[in-house]
């Protein structure tokens, strides 16, 4: 079957699916997006990306394309026209197309929305937590105002080539011995004192939804969370490390840099917080 993308306000063929040359995304990097997980057909946590995506919006000033409630009726009509039963929906809006000029454009400028879904491979994201992940690390090189998720990604795409080249699945960035996130996810530790630790999001990360929604279940299961930087002599030395994100969820980390992390499996903390996971989150309607 023919994947659809949603582009500007048509339904469109996703091999025949484009946006303006001169448009602001694709020029300045000046836009942003979201990521849904789509579980059994129904967007996970919906709720909350929305909201996260309006406010990326207002950091840039940019207009959002439609309202919030005609926004989901599209992605919902993306899932169903791509047929999509476990995967992602991803959601990209742009200042718009204007004549290359650094400046904003004119304020009657309408903001361009490209809307795609597509399944993803669960038997694959399954074996990444029963045999765990490696991460590498690398300098955070980054601007500062990474807690708006702009469509800017190259230096985490750099970071991500090169753990690919390593061999690993992620690549934590680190800044003054500090581990801030990772190239697309949110980066935890548990320690040996049992107490699951990752960085405050303030400034610095992303909020991450799914790494909201962890702190909701670590309380449900009675699990003790600290909000604080750590080192990355801290997570050589944790009983666990994993990333989280919307697509995979909780995946256990059990090598930094090569070095092994606890007794070099999946631990417990990252296994029950997965698998509790879709207790607390919300579900949206088809």
């Amino acid at each position: 079957m023919s994947r659809v993308a949603y582009v500007n306000g048509l339904y469109v063929p996703h091999a025949d699916a484009a946006v303006h040359v001169e448009d602001r995304g694709y020029q300045f990097a000046d836009g942003v997006y979201e990521v849904c997980e789509v579980r059994g057909g129904r967007m996970v946590d919906e709720r909350r990306h929305m909201e996260r995506l309006q406010r990326s919006l207002r950091e840039l000033r940019i207009a959002m394309p439609m309202p919030p409630a005609a926004l989901g009726v599209v992605l919902r009509e993306a899932i169903r026209r791509n047929r999509v039963r476990e995967g992602i929906v991803y959601i990209q809006v742009t200042r718009g197309v204007a004549r290359r000029d650094h400046y904003f454009p004119s304020p009657d400028t309408l903001p361009s929305i490209v809307v795609t879904a597509r399944a993803t491979d669960q038997a694959k994201a399954a074996a990444s937590v029963e045999s765990g992940a490696a991460v590498i690390t690398v300098p955070d090189n980054r601007w500062d105002r990474v807690d708006i998720k702009t469509v800017g990604l190259l230096p985490n795409v750099l970071a991500k080539q090169a753990a690919k080249e390593a061999g690993a699945r992620e690549a934590w960035f680190v800044r003054d011995g500090v581990v801030t996130e990772g190239g697309s996810t949110n980066a935890w530790i548990v320690t040996q004192a049992g107490a699951i630790v990752t960085r405050p999001a303030e400034s610095g990360i992303l909020r991450g939804i799914t790494r909201t929604v962890l702190f909701e279940v670590a309380n449900r299961l009675g699990l003790t969370v600290e909000e604080r930087g750590f080192t990355l002599d801290e997570a050589l030395a944790a009983r666990e490390a994993f990333i989280s994100s919307a697509s995979n969820v909780v995946v256990p980390i059990v090598s930094i840099d090569g070095k092994t992390v606890g007794d070099g499996k999946p631990g417990p903390v990252a296994r029950s917080l997965r698998d509790s996971f879709y207790d607390v989150a919300e579900f949206a309607r088809k």
